[in-house]
């Protein structure tokens, strides 16, 4: 089984969060947006700063993010993706939620079944599911 994971279940996971998606390990393959870098780096930096991590806590969950993005196919931002992101979506999402399911669709129309999206995120979950997608996590 391959799935597109994006920030909001990573996250969940590498920051011991209740509900996280602990089993996304066993999937065959994961897929996700070269966002996800970027996003998970903020938001542990951006809690650091809120003092709900410790400078160490916060380096251990960066690293445990890198270890993660070893083993997820992470697709660059071309010019697809942005073209695909800025098309109408059938309900509102954000820049960021629109540029994750601009991913999945591109990866599956390209590479083939992705049936999966794991996803904590209120409207991107929603939105994939228009598109057929099995959503996890919401």
């Amino acid at each position: 089984m391959i799935a597109y994971i994006d920030t909001s279940a990573l996250l969940r996971i590498v920051l011991r969060e209740p509900g996280a998606l602990d089993d996304l390990r066993s999937y065959d393959a994961l897929v996700s947006s070269e966002l996800i870098a970027v996003e998970s780096a903020r938001t542990i930096d951006r809690l650091r700063l809120q003092g709900s991590l410790t400078t160490e806590e916060a380096a251990a969950r960066v690293r445990a993010v890198n270890d993660w993005l070893e083993a997820i196919d992470l697709v660059l931002l071309r010019p697809a993706v942005l073209s695909r992101a800025s098309e109408p979506m059938p309900m509102p999402l954000g820049t960021l939620d629109a540029l994750h399911l601009a991913t999945a669709l591109i990866w599956r129309d390209r590479m083939g079944p992705l049936p999966t999206m794991a996803t904590h995120d209120a409207a991107l979950g929603p939105a994939a599911q228009t598109f057929g997608f099995d959503v996890r996590g919401i």
